[in-house]
């Protein structure tokens, strides 16, 4: 059968993002309240794009103060109070009070008018520190209000009750027992807000300013190339790449998900733009619900852990450690390999497991395509050209996302497209990018209540502190103290990522975890990259995995079962982190070391996630029985700790997997007779393409 991709469109993913997403769906505006919205959100479009060419005069403070009070009040008339959709699903009058709330004290700080203690522009403001007003006190209050209430409507409950948690500690501090390590002094109301309010470690804080400086700016590009067709492309594309094989589908998923993964920004949105067009492929090659689900959340997850784009998170690390986000991007390529890497292991086990067809799918060839929509991949190489000149990220994308338009215009004009539907496209474009960019500055801004607190009460190190001695307590030796401490990290932000946002999670793990870390010996960026990959792959992990979720809702699968699979694709990124903070090779990963060691620490880790593979796949040469797997799980951890007798031992364990393997291969072999030879015994002949019904699903049924 020959499928088409022409009647589905990846640019746009469905609603079951907004169901299972980490993020709350957007009010669906209509009529007068719409249009307000889209020309609000182009003006801050436009002064995004100001900034970058043409910065405030009286600092970042200041346009970082413009910028939140011009956003937030977006977040009232584009979020729910409470509830579900409605019709219409316009904001109602207490929305608009809020909004106008929060437009008047956003901007306070900057409003000339006034004198004294009330007003009186930024710089009278900023005299004040540390003294505020009452009218300071009160209109810092209100927006510590609005901050929290906007990030319980784009994100959930969760986030805004560990805020409201910080902010208990910070003012009763003083009532902890003095015999415990984490009381303090307590801070005064008014020195609570002041910090908030007039000081660059609150509202105005790092978070925010990656926010307002890089991640606004990557969203806006990401929406110009989904209006002009990017998403489809990139899905055409892999199908093209790979054409008709019984690998092709699975190959396809994880390349269609790396390049959709710059469009969407968003591991669950990217899952559910790529199910939507390749499981009803998948589900013809013979893949079972919950192995496709499984696969398309890794692949969706994948887009936000891989080089060019990133997550949010990223361009925090390069702020926090005062580096270029191309150093990050590069921190990030091996890890990436490796986790492809274990896909395709699993993608090739898979098809041979369940007997998976070939799937005509009806596409223009590579050279076609390229022709008509290459101009795609120019602005993304553009970004990494530019930043390898050392042009800062934020105005590589915006020439990026302006060469995007261009190209995109052009192929419109030579199509018979007109210039003003371009123009609206462009238009439409920035818009839906301030808007896509609304829940992550909420959370970004209430970020601040968090590295605030720690910052005037030295929670921080306490925490970090406490679990270094909880590790201590367990073992006397230096290095299973590393190794604890290390799990529990890792366990943490896992946990902390199944409830709040990604780039709240590794903002609050960071400064609570990382100086953890720090004080055992592992650089600066070893703990950034840990912890982000930690804090990513939340999305996937068990009980909740949104993508998964995401997943499963598409393919119809079990829930659980799909969340299992999820984990079996994924499970070389939740392994490699760890190997570039036990040992001083792991750094190698990250490409801290000279060229031999990296070669051979990559290839090393290359060994250790196909043992995991194999594990996790079931398949060697062919149907890998028990003693070949649990062979092989040793033969991985070993492997993938990285120092010279561990990774003699893990070879052992491999080759010993493999000699039972073939031994028991050639034994089965030489007890049938040849004409009694199955399909599982001959690997990839005509037999095993054969598909449904054939041995080697009654040898996975086996497996289990």
């Amino acid at each position: 059968m020959t499928r088409s991709t022409e009647d589905v469109d990846v640019d746009k993913p469905a609603a079951a993002v907004g169901e299972h997403d980490e993020e709350r769906p957007a009010r669906t505006l209509s009529g007068y309240w719409e249009r307000f919205v889209w020309a609000a959100s182009i003006a801050v479009a436009l002064l995004v794009l100001k900034q970058v060419f043409l910065p405030f005069s009286a600092g970042n403070q200041f346009y970082l103060v413009i910028f939140l009070g011009l956003t937030l009040p977006l977040v009232f008339l584009c979020y729910r109070t409470y509830g579900s959709a409605k019709d219409p699903d316009n904001p109602g009058p207490l929305d608009w009070a809020l909004a106008a709330i929060a437009l008047i004290v956003g901007l306070y700080p900057v409003m000339p008018i006034g004198s004294g203690d009330f007003g009186g522009g930024f710089d009278a403001f900023l005299d004040r520190q540390g003294t505020l007003s009452t009218p300071d006190i009160v209109a810092g209050a209100l927006l510590l209000v609005l901050v929290i209430e906007a990030t319980r409507r784009t994100t959930g409950l969760v986030l805004p009750i560990v805020c409201l948690v910080f902010l208990a500690y910070s003012y009763y501090g003083g009532f902890l027992p003095p015999d415990w390590n984490i009381a303090h002094a307590g801070v005064d109301f008014s020195q609570i807000v002041n910090a908030l309010y007039n000081d660059q470690s609150g509202f105005y804080g790092i978070p925010l300013d990656v926010a307002a400086t890089y991640i606004v700016l990557f969203t806006i590009y990401g929406a110009v190339l989904s209006s002009f067709g990017a998403g489809k492309f990139f899905v055409d594309i892999s199908f093209a790449a790979f054409r008709k094989s019984r690998t092709a589908p699975g190959r396809t998923a994880a390349m269609s998900g790396f390049l959709l993964g710059t469009v969407s920004g968003s591991g669950t949105a990217t899952t559910v733009s790529l199910g939507a067009i390749t499981w009803p492929v998948l589900r013809k090659a013979g893949y079972p619900k919950e192995n496709a689900g499984g696969l398309l959340a890794a692949s969706g997850i994948g887009a936000i852990l891989s080089p060019p784009t990133l997550g949010a998170a990223a361009f925090i690390i390069a702020e926090y450690l005062e580096t270029s986000y191309l150093t990050v991007l590069l921190w990030a390529i091996i890890p990436t390999v490796l986790y492809y890497l274990g896909i395709v292991f699993a993608v090739e086990a898979d098809a041979r497991r369940f007997g998976a067809k070939p799937v005509d799918v009806d596409t223009p060839p590579v050279g076609k395509l390229l022709l008509r929509g290459g101009y795609h991949f120019a602005s993304l190489a553009i970004i990494v050209v530019f930043l390898a000149m050392d042009i800062p990220p934020f105005t590589a994308v915006v020439y990026a996302t302006g060469v995007a338009a261009l190209f995109a215009l052009i192929s419109q004009l030579v199509t018979g497209g007109s210039f003003l539907t371009w123009l609206r496209a462009v238009a439409d474009s920035l818009a839906e990018g301030i808007r896509g960019a609304l829940p992550v500055i909420a959370v970004c801004a209430a970020a601040g209540v968090i590295t605030s607190t720690i910052t005037k009460t030295g929670l921080g190190q306490e925490l970090a502190a406490a679990l270094v001695d909880a590790a201590r307590a367990l073992a006397p030796n230096e290095t299973v103290i590393l190794m604890l401490t290390v799990v529990f990290a890792a366990v943490a932000v896992s946990v902390l990522g199944l409830a709040v946002p990604v780039t709240a999670s590794f903002i609050i793990s960071w400064v609570v975890l990382g100086p953890a870390l720090s004080d055992l010996g592992v650089e600066p960026a070893e703990v950034a990259m840990f912890i982000f990959y930690y804090a990513v792959l939340s999305e996937v992990t068990p009980p909740t995995a949104l993508a998964a979720v995401a997943a499963a809702a598409i393919t119809g699968g079990s829930v659980m079962k799909t969340m299992w699979q999820t984990w079996k694709y994924t499970l070389p990124a939740f392994l490699v982190p760890l190997a570039f903070v036990l040992t001083d090779n792991g750094s190698a990963l990250l490409l801290q070391q000279g060229f031999v060691t990296v070669l051979w620490v990559t290839v090393v880790s290359a060994l250790g996630v196909a043992a995991l593979a194999v594990v996790t796949g079931g398949w060697l040469v062919g149907p890998a029985r028990w003693p070949e797997r649990v062979l092989c799980v040793p033969a991985a951890l070993l492997l993938l700790y990285l120092q010279p007798l561990s990774i003699a031992i893990g070879v052992g364990f491999a080759v010993a997997a493999v000699a039972v393997h073939l031994l028991r291969r050639k034994t089965t072999s030489t007890e049938q007779e040849p004409d009694d030879a199955t399909d599982e015994d001959r690997g990839d002949g005509a037999g095993g393409a054969a598909g449904d019904g054939g041995v080697r699903r009654q040898a996975d049924e086996r497996l289990g």
